[in-house]
């Protein structure tokens, strides 16, 4: 006969409780990035919603024109640099994908918003008409994000990853110098494509003014932050211990 003391505890056959059980997360630093892209894609989309002028320069005639998530956007192709060196291109991925995931709901959720009755009096009104002048075309943005984002990430993710198969942990500065200024490109000029109707942008020169300064203004901050981005990248590599493991793996006896 079996005796309570044979029986395994904490077992889902035992027909007592199991008590809690949690799914390991793991000690990557993959989520706190993960959640810093998809904050700035969704607060880039906001901001991009506007358009900003700040005058002409002078003796030229080119009006300096960008948008209200000029100053945002950037950091999110720093955090994909980030996330394709330290996991790889597959992560990489994910992580765009989550981020849009995340805009397209919050877009979805600020049509859901303006769509619901306001307050009828004055004050109510007032509020219904800033949301729609507000939120209303941040979809239009979102659109043009997806659309640039993931054709200029994924890009910019791929010539990372493939020079990073070829010369290992040798080459970070290259990688980010090569692969910046060539995903910036593809983005901007689909996204100001698309989002210069959002915007309010309404003639051929100023769509041409705003492309060229995006594009412009983006890869000289990129390259501005690549001493930051591969110091942070070489900070991340050294502690965690995932990355750890994999470089010991690779590096040990019997590896090429």
């Amino acid at each position: 006969m079996t005796t309570a003391q044979n029986t395994p505890p904490h077992t889902a056959h035992s027909g007592r409780p199991i008590g809690a059980v949690y799914a390991d997360r793991g000690r990557s630093h993959f989520d706190i990035l993960l959640a810093a892209m998809v904050v700035v894609v969704i607060l880039s989309g906001i901001g991009a919603a506007k358009g900003v002028s700040f005058g002409t320069i002078p003796g030229t005639g080119f009006e300096i024109i960008t948008d209200g998530g000029f100053f945002l956007f950037p950091l999110a192709y720093v955090l994909g640099d980030i996330i394709t060196e330290l996991y790889g291109p597959g992560a990489a991925r994910r992580a765009i994908l989550t981020s849009f995931a995340a805009s397209i709901l919050a877009s979805i959720s600020y049509q859901v918003i303006i769509a619901l009755p306001p307050f009828p009096d004055e004050y109510g009104l007032a509020k219904q008409e800033a949301l729609e002048l507000a939120l209303g075309p941040v979809w239009i943005v979102v659109l043009a994000g997806l659309v640039g984002f993931l054709a200029g990430q994924s890009l910019n993710s791929a010539v990372v990853s493939r020079m990073k198969r070829r010369t290992g942990e040798r080459g970070l500065i290259a990688r980010l110098f090569t692969s910046s200024g060539l995903g910036e490109l593809v983005d901007t000029i689909l996204f100001c494509s698309i989002a210069s109707v959002a915007i309010g942008i309404t003639t051929i020169e100023q769509w041409a003014e705003y492309t060229i300064l995006g594009v412009l203004y983006k890869v000289i901050v990129q390259y501005a932050m690549i001493p930051v981005t591969s110091a942070v990248i070489r900070w991340l590599k050294r502690t965690d211990p995932t990355y750890q493991r994999q470089l010991a793996a690779a590096t040990g006896p019997g590896s090429d």
